[in-house]
């Protein structure tokens, strides 16, 4: 069981100000905007304990760093990426969950675990080649 103590607090309070998925280093710059003192070192730590208890999600961007967002949905769930503006959302996938368990066993795999992590285009940026607007350079 985790303690709850300021620090932890203090970045829960951050993230459920934020929409879109966050470094830790984001997290840490606007905890310090908001006046919090708080290490960078403290802020790791624990997203990693709040990740691990499953209070936030973690993402793995394409260059290996985690991001962090608070969990809307406290059970298992997978995740809709917009590549341009980072905008979630959480889905369900019960078919998929029996399809994957039903490859795995076939396979003799047990005790699984897995993430998804889909990434395309919102429906604000969908052939607009990036852009909100419709204004995509050419």
């Amino acid at each position: 069981m985790q303690r709850n103590t300021r620090q932890r607090a203090a970045i829960l309070e951050t993230l459920s100000r934020q929409d879109d998925f966050r470094s830790a280093q984001q997290i840490h710059e606007q905890m310090k905007a908001d006046g919090e003192t708080v290490g960078l070192a403290t802020v790791y730590r624990n997203l990693q304990a709040l990740s691990t208890s499953g209070r936030l999600d973690v993402l793995v961007a394409g260059d290996g760093e985690s991001l962090y967002r608070q969990c809307e949905d406290t059970g298992h769930h997978h995740h809709l990426v917009c590549r341009e503006c980072g905008r979630t959302v959480e889905f369900l996938a019960p078919r998929l969950e029996n399809a994957m368990t039903s490859i795995a066993h076939e396979h003799g795999f047990t005790d699984l675990d897995h993430t998804l992590e889909v990434f395309g285009l919102c429906t604000e940026h969908a052939g607009t080649g990036g852009e909100p607007d419709g204004s995509a350079s050419r």
